[in-house]
């Protein structure tokens, strides 16, 4: 797998670059994994509502190929695109979402921090009150609200054609988190979206990038 730290790239030509890259593949094209950051954007899934943006303001919203609902992507994030031929690599979708979740979990676990899956809602969220807790989520909370207590600090979103994937995960470090309160993260009204620096890691967005491309690297290779 090749490796490439982007620095921080426009989506739009970006999202263009994994799509002509993906397409263009051949049998023996080598995985790549591009690691960067975006200036302010919004981006909708295919199956995104338009009601789940509620206020874009100034920032542009770009409608995609990937599943999921709306998201933001912004300075101080960690955006990760493994572009992987799954065929090759001998897993099916199910269990590559997993890689990609795990790889976050084990870049957590690295700064003291507990991630969690909540069941049908791709991604990767900590404990409020306690993220280091390793005590696991057990069914919906009290009120039936599956995300109550919990902050979500990595979004996925993927798309795969023939066999190959494209997008991918953000990982929040220290951002500025206001843009998330003029969507319904992921399509969930009032889901609390946090970053490393919220919940008390202090780490360098090159560090975190970093450790993440080390992680999906070892777990997609």
């Amino acid at each position: 797998m090749q490796v490439k730290v982007l620095g921080r790239v426009d989506y739009l030509p970006t999202y263009q670059a994994m799509a002509a890259f993906t397409e263009g593949r051949v049998a023996g094209t080598p995985d790549e994994l591009w690691i960067c950051e975006h200036p302010p954007v919004f981006t909708q899934g295919l199956a995104g509502k338009a009601d789940h943006v509620l206020d874009p303001g100034d920032i542009p919203v770009v409608s995609t190929n990937r599943g999921g609902q709306v998201t933001y992507h912004g300075p101080g994030q960690v955006v990760a695109y493994p572009l992987v031929n799954l065929q090759r690599a001998g897993y099916f979708v199910k269990e590559y979402v997993y890689r990609l979740e795990e790889a976050v979990i084990r870049t957590l676990a690295e700064y003291g921090v507990t991630g969690h899956r909540v069941a049908g809602a791709p991604g990767i969220y900590v404990r409020l009150a306690d993220p280091s807790s390793h005590e696991a989520l057990t069914g919906p909370a009290p009120g039936g609200d599956p995300f109550a207590g919990l902050g979500k600090v990595a979004a996925l979103g993927i798309k795969v054609s023939r066999h190959c994937s494209y997008h991918g995960l953000a990982l929040n470090v220290s951002m500025d988190l206001q843009p998330f309160e003029r969507i319904n993260p992921c399509g969930y009204a009032g889901l609390r979206t946090v970053d490393l620096s919220t919940i008390g890691v202090s780490t360098t967005w090159n560090e975190a990038a970093a450790l993440l491309g080390h992680k999906l690297e070892a777990l997609l290779s």
